[in-house]
């Protein structure tokens, strides 16, 4: 049975505590920053960290071990990031108008949505797109195709194959391990992440994934650990408490903590980035919001793991 000592609680928490400090100080830069003459290729960019916003919040909001200061931090960004940063679902319905195949629009939607945002325009325009031939034959990574399926079921447009969308993804098909490069491991996270709709759902990973990643993930995250690159090992770091049995590995989470910012922020690699602030918050919001997200998908399954199985 997974365990955890006072000292490696600690840790977890500051991880998380800090990461979100340094995001809700620097929220501003979560905004689209459209303007009336940015061309459209400028502006799309921008909705991805607002995305991963979204989807992070919305599992840090679901575990509820984060505490009830950094619980109210999370509904502020989320706030903030609706009203303010997408003008209340506007900009996502823009960006559906503006390329109607996306599916960017409506995977960014579906986290605002389970939180209680709606928008009755992107909803609409969901189910239109999602009766075409087009958006069917929309061809995709086998892990992102699994996002877009999950997405689509979140508004109730239908259910697809996950079984066979699954097994055509690289960890579905658990090939030789010596294969993960850098591409390959964010493949397998993402694969991961799409089965257990981002660590809620943990019975949705197969039986055979689990154990392919019981097998081989201590490897993988030693690996990243040593080559110091922090936002791959963070997303490892979650698969990790999706895993039936986490190991939580006290040494690698001490190793991930240190390369953390005072103020909270990640560094994608090695050490911090410097510079204008709206520059360094571009190469680092992901890394930091998947810390957040790793502090609190291990501190939830630690605790979990004291408590027991329910009666």
């Amino acid at each position: 049975m997974t365990t955890v000592d006072n000292d490696l609680a600690a840790v977890l928490h500051r991880v998380g505590a800090g990461a979100l400090n340094r995001l809700s100080e620097h929220r501003e830069h979560f905004r689209i920053r459209l303007h009336h003459d940015s061309p459209p290729h400028e502006i799309k960019p921008r909705f991805k960290p607002v995305g991963e916003l979204a989807v992070i919040g919305s599992a840090l909001l679901r575990e509820g071990v984060a505490g009830t200061r950094q619980a109210a931090q999370v509904t502020r960004l989320l706030d903030f990031a609706w009203q303010e940063a997408l003008d209340g679902g506007e900009l996502l319905a823009w960006l559906q108008r503006d390329e109607p195949m996306s599916p960017i629009p409506l995977e960014t939607y579906v986290a605002f949505r389970e939180l209680g945002y709606r928008h009755r325009g992107i909803e609409a325009h969901a189910r239109l797109i999602n009766g075409t031939g087009s958006w069917h034959a929309l061809e995709a990574l086998p892990n992102r195709r699994l996002g877009i399926i999950g997405s689509a079921a979140a508004v109730g447009l239908g259910q697809a194959d996950v079984a066979a969308a699954t097994r055509r993804t690289w960890l579905g098909q658990r090939p030789e391990p010596w294969t993960v490069d850098y591409h390959v491991a964010y493949d397998i996270t993402h694969t991961v992440y799409h089965l257990t709709d981002w660590g809620g759902k943990l019975d949705r990973l197969p039986t055979d994934i689990a154990d392919y990643l019981a097998l081989w993930l201590p490897s993988w995250i030693d690996e990243w650990a040593a080559r110091k690159h922090w936002d791959l090992l963070g997303e490892l770091l979650v698969v990790d408490a999706c895993l039936p049995r986490p190991v939580l590995d006290a040494a690698i989470w001490r190793r991930y903590a240190a390369a953390q910012s005072p103020q909270g922020a990640m560094p994608v690699q090695r050490t911090m980035p410097t510079g204008d602030a709206a520059a360094v918050f571009d190469l680092v919001h992901h890394p930091t919001l998947v810390a957040a997200l790793a502090s609190v998908m291990a501190t939830s399954r630690a605790m979990g793991a004291l408590v027991g199985p329910a009666p």
